[in-house]
């Protein structure tokens, strides 16, 4: 109950600086709330396990509090920024993902901050009063078989860390290995943006030859809501035809899908989508686009699938022709479905040609030739009836079914000056054409989008490179591609990450630096990340989940969250030398038992933490499922790595900074030596 109750002074005064900086509770703050749970626990818990030790030493509980609450202070302090310091980069990151990610920054360093000014304060006088005297007491089952346990635990680890500080060298190879394979994860490991989630929702986009009428598109589209409907996880959709922001003809339609919800169904929305998409693909004449709405949309570009690639150039002709080709190349790539442009040069249409010397011997001119055909095929409200209890607007047009073939042209007859009534094919001809429905422009200069959707199992990272890659060795140079949207962002995303996790591991060691007023003694504490790095990444890989953005944050935590086992043991082995004057290796030794108790627990607090949303239950959970698995599969590992890796790494860095102070006192006695013999000579 002690480290407890650093949970609602940490959570409540976070509320206070929300509130504060106006933020609100959304699912990035939550997010970030629920995984501090994990970690403003962990100061409390090194803060009271350090007392009872003192307990159980003999000492009286107020002796304790303060003997434990002054030998432990420097190490929380250490812990406490050093984890906040982590997500300092996080808040100086740039564009969307920086006005997302800034609000969950701050939510979790405030909750850290406050934890770690509770356990050096509020947990000691805890302690103090409720803690109780190390008295001989009779203790049940449970506690004997947990205690036993326990205690077994750390003999065995007690050997095998002998073994261990006696053979460094298999130890230091099993770093390097561990270092170069997480590098190489890192870059085979497949690579996401924003994960789908399931939002009860899914669309559905549909294309017809172009040309196709207005009323064959509506039966196309009565066809396909007719196969949606017969899906039993399917509650409700609406169907629309016509022109539109994902298609500007009237050869396009889309349906909007609403499923049951989530606990009503045992599969996800991606897996209903899997199992339309065979069915309304095989409609003859018909394109079908299906997708699930991502999480956050970003780029500002509606299309019919999820990833955008635009092609440009000054050539409106070349584009026309080069885009096609582009677009059955990535047709055929394995790892793309669903690829289409919104290229329509081949729209049916009508010429009419008039014969100016013809129509001026009838008394025609061009304005009544126009208007005419206007009345004809255009919306044109002539009047307005009142009715007693409504009104009546009157539209002027020929009969819908005299619209939909050539034929109707020969019916309209024009009235000439002198009141005599011409027919239109009398001073004109039709010619039938085909040409664009739109010209789309991108920055000023007429464009092609190709819209393109993954297959399952293929990773957006992949199909962004083998699209550059194509289109590299088919545009000519006067044509140039670039991804827009969704994929945009993503690239620009995934060229700063590692720049971002670069710079969080150099803003932990300058703090470190700080606290320790040392440049070799951060590198030992850091040197737990690659294990860290290499559990996330792994079970990222065996869980067939892709470094999304939310990943690559969890990525982020483990550097603060690693760090605290080893700050832990360094800083009982250092008070160890300097005041019982032990040798690296023992002092060490030594620190790694004391600490492997508290050890044990703030790992387990923090695991058992990330583990709800590593489970990726409740609404949404698909997106944040991957930080908590990244979080959770790197404790796992890293655990068992620092325990060992550790205190071989002090004792190599102990020797090199002995190594160095002895130079630098030869040095400094030469320096004063040569004056002395100068004088004497």
């Amino acid at each position: 109950m002690i480290p407890a109750m650093a949970l609602p002074f940490s959570i409540v005064g976070t509320f206070s600086v929300m509130y504060l900086l106006n933020f609100s509770l959304n699912n990035i703050s939550m997010m970030a709330l629920i995984l501090s749970i994990g970690f403003v626990v962990d100061d409390a818990i090194v803060m009271l396990e350090n007392i009872v030790r003192h307990i159980e030493m003999g000492e009286h509980p107020m002796q304790a509090a303060l003997a434990g609450s002054r030998e432990i202070g420097f190490t929380i302090v250490s812990m406490t920024l050093s984890l906040a310091a982590v997500f300092i980069p996080i808040l100086f990151m740039s564009g969307i993902l920086g006005r997302l990610f800034r609000e969950f920054a701050v939510t979790i360093c405030t909750a850290i901050l406050i934890s770690g000014m509770v356990s050096i304060s509020l947990t000691p006088m805890l302690c103090s009063r409720f803690l109780r005297e190390n008295t001989a007491e009779k203790h049940g089952r449970l506690y004997r078989a947990l205690g036993g346990a326990f205690d077994r635990t750390r003999d065995l680890y007690g050997v095998t860390l002998r073994w261990v500080l006696g053979h460094r060298p298999v130890m230091l190879a099993m770093f390097v290995a561990v270092l170069l394979v997480t590098a190489n994860l890192y870059m085979v490991v497949p690579k996401g943006f924003i994960p789908d989630t399931d939002n009860d929702n899914f669309s559905v986009s549909a294309e017809a030859a172009q040309g196709t009428s207005f009323y064959q598109m509506v039966k196309y589209q009565q066809l396909i809501s007719s196969i949606v409907a017969q899906d039993p996880d399917v509650e409700s959709f609406f169907s629309s035809t016509g022109g539109n922001f994902f298609g500007p003809s009237g050869a396009s339609g889309r349906l909007m899908v609403n499923t049951k919800p989530r606990r009503e169904r045992d599969v996800s929305v991606s897996q209903i989508v899997n199992r339309l998409r065979p069915r309304l693909s095989s409609i003859p004449g018909l394109r079908v686009s299906l997708s699930v709405p991502q999480a956050i949309r970003v780029g500002g570009r509606m299309s019919k699938s999820a990833y955008d690639f635009t092609l440009v150039g000054p050539d409106t002709q070349q584009l026309y022709t080069e885009a096609p080709k582009l677009e059955r190349i990535l047709a055929r790539m394995p790892g793309l479905q669903e690829v289409s442009s919104d290229l329509q040069i081949k729209t049916p249409r009508i010429h009419i040609v008039l014969d100016r010397d013809r129509a001026a011997a009838l008394h025609l001119n061009w304005q009544n030739i126009s208007s005419t055909l206007y009345d004809a095929f255009g919306p044109q409200f002539t009047s307005t009836i009142y009715a007693p209890t409504n009104q009546y607007r009157v539209l002027l047009e020929m009969l819908p079914k005299f619209q939909q073939h050539t034929d109707g042209l020969d019916m309209i007859y024009l009235k000439s000056d002198t009141g005599v009534m011409v027919p239109l094919n009398a001073v004109a001809s039709a010619v039938p054409r085909a040409g664009p429905q739109s010209i789309p422009h991108s920055g000023q200069l007429p464009s092609v989008t190709i819209s393109f959707a993954l297959r399952p199992g293929t990773s957006l990272g992949q199909a962004t490179s083998d699209i550059e890659d194509a289109a590299r060795s088919t545009l000519p140079a006067t044509i140039t591609g670039a991804f827009q949207g969704t994929a945009k962002v993503f690239q620009d995303s995934m060229r700063n990450m590692g720049i971002l996790l670069l710079v969080a591991i150099a803003v932990v060691y300058i703090v470190l630096g700080v606290l320790y007023e040392s440049y070799v003694h951060p590198l030992t504490i850091l040197s737990g990340l690659p294990s860290a790095g290499f559990g996330a990444l792994m079970t990222l890989v065996v869980f067939k989940i892709e470094l999304s953005i939310y990943s690559f944050v969890g990525l982020i935590m483990l550097i603060g969250i690693v760090k605290k086992n080893a700050i832990m043991q360094i800083d009982f082995a250092l008070e160890a030398e300097r005041k019982d004057a032990l040798s690296p290796r023992d002092a060490i030794y030594q620190g790694c038992m004391i600490r492997f108790r508290p050890i044990m627990m703030t790992t387990m607090s923090a695991l058992l933490g990330g583990l709800p949303i590593a489970l990726g239950w409740g609404a949404g959970g698909e997106a944040r499922k991957p930080l908590g698995m990244a979080v959770v599969g790197g404790l796992a590992f890293s655990q068992l790595m620092t325990l060992y890796l550790t205190p071989v790494v002090y004792t190599y860095m102990a020797a090199i900074l002995g190594k160095w102070n002895a130079w630098k006192s030869r040095k400094t006695a030469r320096k004063t030596l040569t004056p002395v013999m100068q004088a004497g000579d």
